[in-house]
């Protein structure tokens, strides 16, 4: 393990929250996970060891999502089925989620007072309508407006005070002044909502080795029709797509020492691929942990990222996220003084508990998919490609989640994400030049490929990426660039046939 590494996964155990001096860690013991027995520590690397024999599937490759695999008909439910290793009794509570995860909130005051407190500005009225079917979003159509897809705003600091809050991680990102941390093109009655996205795309044609001609479509963002005031001129416009819900909680169940382990910011064994962790603070404990949702990995928790996004997109206060006004700035007093859905007799919030644990307790508990076609000769072929491309280095096929999983359903599971829950250079064709947390303009996290070749069936489209650009998988892959443009060269140059194969082994996840 690298000193890098040392230091990070010291820093996670710190309780209060603030890394320690690199020096102190020099020499350190390289860390072993905590939850495992030296025998199960060897089961474990046996069995997550990258494949070598692509003659035929591994054992237990269909049931990607460990014990908790659904097997159900594929079908639009796809994405929306229970942990199938889950508890009868836990179902109650997943219904329960499943119910506050589809519920419209509504502006207050209403009659309905166990629903209101939307806005006062959004950008969705619910869970659902930006995870339809719990799964991935997509850009609007010409004339229509955002739902699925939001800007995130962001400017970069200008005081000492900005610049200590993003260095010790009280916060990840300095709002845009006026706008906040978000576009909201929804307000309440009464309210002006901010503003739209506007994207305009330019076709740009690229040959394969083969010759095959494909385009790629470079989109250019833009927010119009601002209605509280000019946006900061050196406001950063970062879109992103809603991704899917499906194994949520087996990523929070895997060992941060694993995750960790992949870690090599630079490049020590010069293979190209420099990963790094995402490290943020936990608004619970706040302590220093290592952040694995989103796509720049900026939340460490299912709990966080539910009550991150009942603030930002919905609007809805929780014991996490406490401003009941939401995304409002400082700026816009008229949405700060709005009436609010608080109701004390609940609770000092207008998603009191134990709305928030109900609906992070649905998001940890939407099974994975089984695997499709796992011993067809193509996908096998595929397989085989994708490990020679170098796809695996980031795209790390497996992990066995903890022992100590907040979920007994969730405890040591083998699973196949394809993601290394880490930070990578992506190239300035990905760029939105935003720095979030650890993650600079260049940098994403590399997201789970698991249920990607069911998006069509569930949601009706095939757009991927961080803002739906990729119309395809073939697009998906050719916009790869950085530490990643290897892998995207040696696609590029296989022929017709291959290329079909390693788009089958996709959809085949």
């Amino acid at each position: 393990m690298t000193t890098f590494q040392k230091i990070v996964l010291l820093g996670l155990i710190l309780s209060a929250g603030a890394l320690i001096p690199m020096a102190a860690v020099i020499g350190a013991a390289p860390p072993v996970r905590s939850d495992l027995s030296e025998k199960d520590r060897a089961r474990v690397a046996a069995v997550t060891k990258p494949a070598r024999d692509f003659a035929g599937p591994e054992s237990f490759e269909t049931m990607q999502g460990g014990a908790g695999t659904s097997t159900k008909i594929v079908n639009r439910d796809a994405f929306s089925h229970v942990a199938a290793n889950q508890s009868f009794e836990a179902e109650d509570s997943f219904k329960l989620g499943n119910a506050l995860f589809r519920k419209f909130w509504v502006s207050s005051p209403a009659s309905t007072e166990a629903s209101d407190g939307l806005g006062p500005l959004f950008n969705a009225r619910s869970c659902q309508s930006c995870h339809l079917k719990d799964g991935r979003g997509r850009p609007p159509e010409a004339g229509e407006p955002g739902v699925s897809m939001f800007l995130r705003l962001s400017v970069p600091p200008k005081t000492d005070a900005e610049r200590s809050a993003l260095a010790d991680r009280s916060m990840l990102r300095i709002p845009e002044p006026t706008y906040g941390g978000q576009l909201q093109n929804f307000a309440v009655p009464g309210l002006e909502p901010e503003g739209q996205m506007k994207i305009a795309y330019e076709e740009r044609p690229i040959t394969l080795g083969d010759g095959t001609v494909v385009s790629l479509r470079h989109p250019t963002y833009s927010a119009t029709d601002l209605r509280y005031g000019p946006m900061a001129p050196d406001a950063i416009l970062s879109p992103r797509v809603a991704p899917p819900m499906i194994g949520l909680g087996l990523v929070e169940a895997i060992a941060p020492e694993d995750i960790l382990a992949a870690a090599d910011p630079q490049d020590a064994n010069g293979d190209g691929v420099s990963g790094k962790p995402s490290l943020v603070r936990d608004p619970e404990t706040g302590g220093i942990v290592l952040g694995r949702f989103g796509w720049k990995a900026s939340a460490s928790s299912i709990k966080v990222q539910s009550a991150e996004a009942f603030a930002g997109d919905i609007g809805i206060s929780t014991p996490l996220v406490t401003d009941s006004f939401g995304e409002c700035s400082i700026a816009q007093s008229l949405c700060r003084d709005a009436p609010s859905g608080v109701q004390p007799r609940l609770g000092d919030v207008e998603a009191p508990d134990p709305i928030l644990d109900l609906v992070s307790f649905y998001s940890r508990n939407l099974a994975v998919p089984a695997r499709r076609d796992v011993g067809d000769p193509a996908v096998l072929l595929g397989k085989s490609l994708f490990y020679a491309s170098g796809c695996a280095s980031c795209h790390r096929p497996k992990f066995v989640t903890s022992r100590d999983a907040l979920d007994e359903a969730q405890r040591f599971q083998l699973i196949w994400p394809y993601s290394d829950f880490l930070l990578h250079d992506m190239g300035e064709g990905l760029a939105d030049g935003a720095v979030n947390g650890d993650a600079n303009g260049t940098e994403w996290r590399t997201p789970p490929l698991w249920g990607v070749g069911l998006t069509e069936t569930v949601n009706g489209h095939t757009f991927l990426l961080h803002d739906g650009r990729a119309r395809n998988l073939t697009e998906a892959i050719l916009w790869h660039g950085g530490e990643a443009q290897g892998a995207r060269d040696a696609f590029a140059v296989l022929n017709a046939a291959d290329r079909a194969s390693l788009i089958a082994f996709l959809e085949s996840l």
